[in-house]
C-alpha cells in the first residue's frame, strides 16, 4: 500500500508554513526543505524523510483552494523579488519579467509551480480537496 501525505492547506497562510508543513509532513520531521524549487523536486524523486527512492504515495492537498490562495501573487512575488536580488546576472531578465507579470497578477504562482513539480513525477499521485 503506499503511502499518502496530508499537507493542510487551511494551517497555511503563507510560503514559510508551506515549507514547515511540507517538512513536518513529508519529510517527517527528519530534514527542514528551505524553499528551495530545485531541491523540493530532488526530494519527492525520494531518499528523504520516509520516502524510498521513486516510491509511489500520494500528496493529498486538503483545503487546496485555501492553499492555492495562500501561495498565490502575493507571495509570488516576495518570493521573485528575493530571488531577483540573489539571481545570476544573467538571470535577471528572466526573473525581473517574472516578478513584472505576477505584480499584475500573470502568469504561475508558487502553487501553480509546486503542483507542477509534483505532477511531474510519474510515481507521485496528487490529490486536491
Amino acid at each position: 500500500m503506499s503511502k499518502t501525505f496530508i499537507i493542510d492547506g487551511s494551517t497555511i497562510s503563507n510560503f514559510e508554513d508551506f515549507c514547515r508543513e511540507f517538512s513536518d509532513a513529508v519529510l517527517s520531521g527528519k530534514h527542514k526543505w528551505n524553499g528551495n524549487l530545485d531541491a523540493f523536486n530532488d526530494i519527492l524523486s525520494g531518499g528523504f524523510g520516509d520516502i524510498e527512492d521513486d516510491e509511489t504515495f500520494s500528496i493529498f492537498l486538503k483545503n487546496s483552494s485555501k492553499l492555492k490562495e495562500s501561495l498565490g501573487y502575493t507571495e509570488t512575488v516576495k518570493l521573485l523579488e528575493e530571488r531577483l536580488l540573489g539571481c545570476h546576472p544573467s538571470n535577471v531578465p528572466l526573473v525581473a519579467e517574472e516578478l513584472r507579470q505576477a505584480k499584475n497578477g500573470v502568469g504561475p504562482t508558487i502553487f501553480d509551480w509546486l503542483q507542477e513539480i509534483i505532477s511531474d513525477h510519474e510515481h507521485i499521485t496528487i490529490i486536491l480537496d
